[in-house]
């Protein structure tokens, strides 16, 4: 990723090592991303962004599995980076979201994201996308951002 490119997503420059080497962390000014997380972010060779983060013990239900509701917070925070290209400077506001629950998603297990901007109109972008854990779909989901404009 380029530096631009970089900066203008909020993520800090790819890791050079470990579980997530070539990946950007988020490090946008948003403390309950910060919360829950670490998120991260890629843009693969089809130009697409994918999001990813790990199921760690906070994010845990007591049967040992994500919760849903992380798991619908990572997938609403994927939105913004998969409709990246798309998006205005002051960026946009979610004003709806949709998810189902596929399976579970085990502790400790590796969660990824990408998806496709169905439509990007002028005001509203239409959004879907998946979140896999290990490999395996988890939960699918859409959303609809609206861009923020300057104030007349």
């Amino acid at each position: 990723m380029s530096n631009e490119t970089v900066n203008s997503l909020g993520l800090g420059q790819p890791l050079g090592n470990g579980d997530w080497a070539g990946w950007s962390r988020w490090t946008g000014p948003k403390p309950f991303e910060d919360l829950v997380g670490p998120f991260y972010a890629k843009r693969q060779d089809t130009g697409q962004m994918s999001c990813g983060c790990r199921a760690e013990p906070k994010n845990l239900n007591d049967s040992g599995t994500a919760h849903g509701g992380f798991l619908m917070t990572f997938a609403e925070h994927s939105l913004y980076l998969i409709a990246h290209d798309h998006l205005t400077t002051l960026g946009g506001v979610t004003i709806s979201f949709s998810s189902e629950f596929l399976s579970p998603a085990p502790g400790g297990a590796r969660l990824i994201s990408c998806g496709d901007v169905l439509k990007a109109g002028r005001d509203l972008h239409f959004i879907r996308g998946l979140v896999t854990a290990d490999g395996d779909p988890v939960l699918n989901f859409s959303g609809v951002v609206k861009m923020l404009r300057p104030r007349k």
